[in-house]
C-alpha cells in the first residue's frame, strides 16, 4: 500500500516556454507565500439524454469538466510576494507577445508527477481585512489548457 500523503510541502510553480507550445521542463519558479490551491478534480458535467421511452430516470452522458474560470490561490500578501507577481506579470506579458506560453505546476513533494496547466494571470489585489488576522491576497490564474500529469520539472535555483 502507498504512504498517504498530507498536504504538507505542496508548491506552485510557473516557467515561460522556451520554445513555442513545447512545455517546459526546466527553469521553473516557486511562487512564494501560497495557502492554498484549487481543487484539479472537478466532476464532468453531465448532459442529459433521456428520451420519452424513459418512464423513471433520466438518464445521461458525460460532458466536459470545468475548472470553474480563474483559479483561486490565498497567500500571504507580503512585499516579496508582491515584487515577484508582478515580475511574473511583466515575463508573461513578453512571453505572449513573442507567441509564448506561460506554464504553471503544481507540485507534490513525494510524488514523482506534477500538475501542469498553461494560464494568464491577473494583477495582485487587497483582500478584506479584519481585526487580529494575516494580511492575504488571492491569486488568480485563467487556465488555457486542461491539466496533465507530467513527470516533476526542475526548479530553478531560488
Amino acid at each position: 500500500m502507498s504512504e498517504r500523503l498530507s498536504t504538507a510541502g505542496m508548491r506552485l510553480a510557473y516557467a515561460v516556454e522556451a520554445i513555442k507550445g513545447t512545455r517546459p521542463t526546466e527553469g521553473y519558479k516557486y511562487i512564494p507565500e501560497v495557502k492554498s490551491m484549487p481543487s484539479f478534480n472537478p466532476s464532468p458535467n453531465a448532459i442529459q439524454s433521456t428520451t420519452l421511452e424513459e418512464t423513471e430516470y433520466h438518464t445521461y452522458v458525460k460532458g466536459l469538466k470545468d475548472l470553474g474560470g480563474a483559479l483561486e490561490y490565498s497567500a500571504n500578501l507580503t512585499e516579496d510576494l508582491i515584487t515577484f507577481w508582478e515580475k511574473m506579470l511583466g515575463e508573461y506579458d513578453t512571453a505572449v507577445s513573442g507567441g509564448k506560453s506561460v506554464w504553471y505546476v503544481v507540485i507534490h513533494p513525494k510524488l514523482t508527477k506534477a500538475i501542469f496547466f498553461v494560464g494568464e494571470p491577473s494583477s495582485i489585489g487587497l483582500n478584506e481585512a479584519e481585526v487580529d488576522a494575516m494580511a492575504e491576497t488571492t491569486l488568480y490564474i485563467t487556465p488555457n489548457s486542461a491539466p496533465e500529469w507530467a513527470d516533476k520539472p526542475t526548479i530553478a535555483e531560488e
